[in-house]
């Protein structure tokens, strides 16, 4: 059973009123562990972390507030990280985003204390910003950074308040901020390979990559016979209005393409990989679909979705190189394919690289 609870606390503001709420829970063998507290429009909470004798409710602390003239905006189970300082807690999480991106929702819930955090894909959500959209209640937020990202906000257990949204923002401002990484890796076989997101200016080198492909390279990713890309086509490719889109380069040549696009189901995204055939079972897909996955972790995506010919268990096999795990079912006549992005994919860096000298 929990013992140790986080709560927030509405006082009056008179003399003493604190501490008196302290002195009550002491009265029924609560040790409180950490104070601080939170500005208000209007006034202040004060957030309080205690631990509990054996045979404690949680009503029996509320009411302890409650006696005191005081109202319990939100309780909830704490843990020792909740005995970390706030401004401590902050700069970890922003630490932990700069250096791995894929941590920037759990940097963004552990800034926020939130019970979950999403970023969306900015196009799905133009008109989103800083604002309540739970009808004032305050669990349900989105803001905004600078470079258009989106992120989703909610809590059951206490409102947001605004000096947490500050925090949210200045997080998101700071990852917004930092310099786009291309990554390097080497195939199986010790050639430099550069991935990167795709560009518009990419057009050209990705329609080139389909002329490079066979027949049944080309059957396999489009599920259709065709022996070209038709035109206009390339632009979704390169900038899908509901995904991303990563590229493998090879000096000047474009080998790879993967596209993850976000499904109705918010948590899922649909992913696609297309290798020339020349770079196949080099390596060239498990990198790439690591990249993917990373990315995918990095804007809250608990499912990559992919579908596949019956005979076709390349993905499969690109997926278990990768580290990632996967179950495959038939669905409408094909393999539907679920990978999983939250393992730690594999994957053989040699450089990160500035995105300007990544052409």
């Amino acid at each position: 059973m929990n013992t140790t609870w986080r709560l927030r606390v509405e006082l009056a503001d008179s003399p003493g009123a604190l501490a008196r709420v302290t002195i009550r829970l002491a009265d029924q063998d609560c040790n409180v562990l950490a104070l601080s507290v939170i500005a208000v429009p209007g006034g202040v909470l004060d957030e309080i972390v205690v631990q509990t004798a054996p045979g404690v409710l949680p009503a029996d602390l509320v009411s302890a507030v409650r006696s005191e003239g005081g109202r319990c905006v939100g309780i909830t189970p704490a843990d020792l990280r909740d005995l970390v300082d706030t401004p401590t807690a902050a700069l970890r999480a922003a630490a932990t985003a700069v250096r791995d991106p894929a941590a920037t929702t759990e940097a963004l819930r552990a800034v926020l204390a939130a019970d979950s955090v999403v970023v969306l894909p900015a196009s799905d959500a133009p008109e989103a910003r800083q604002s309540d959209t739970d009808h004032g209640t305050g669990h349900h937020v989105r803001l905004t950074g600078r470079d258009g990202t989106v992120v989703e906000a909610r809590r059951g257990w206490a409102p947001f308040t605004q000096v947490e949204l500050a925090r949210g923002t200045a997080l998101l401002e700071l990852l917004g901020a930092s310099v786009s990484q291309t990554r390097g890796v080497l195939s199986d076989d010790g050639v430099a390979l550069v991935l990167r997101p795709g560009l518009p200016a990419d057009e050209e080198a990705v329609a080139e990559l389909h002329t490079r492909c066979s027949m049944r390279t080309m059957f396999n990713r489009y599920h259709a016979g065709m022996r070209a890309v038709p035109r206009r086509w390339l632009h979704r490719l390169l900038s899908p209005p509901r995904g991303s889109t990563i590229v493998v380069q090879c000096a000047d040549r474009v080998i790879g393409i993967g596209q993850l696009i976000r499904m109705s189901t918010p948590e899922c995204a649909e992913v696609s990989l297309l290798v020339e055939d020349a770079w196949q079972k080099r390596g060239v897909g498990t990198a790439l679909l690591s990249a993917l996955a990373d990315a995918a972790r990095a804007a809250g995506y608990a499912e990559l979705v992919a579908w596949c010919l019956p005979a076709e268990k390349g993905l499969v096999r690109t997926a278990e190189r990768a580290g990632l795990p996967s179950s495959v079912r038939r669905e409408d006549g094909l393999l539907r394919v679920t990978i999983h992005p939250r393992s730690a994919a594999i994957r053989t860096p040699i450089a990160t690289i500035s995105a300007d000298n990544s052409r």
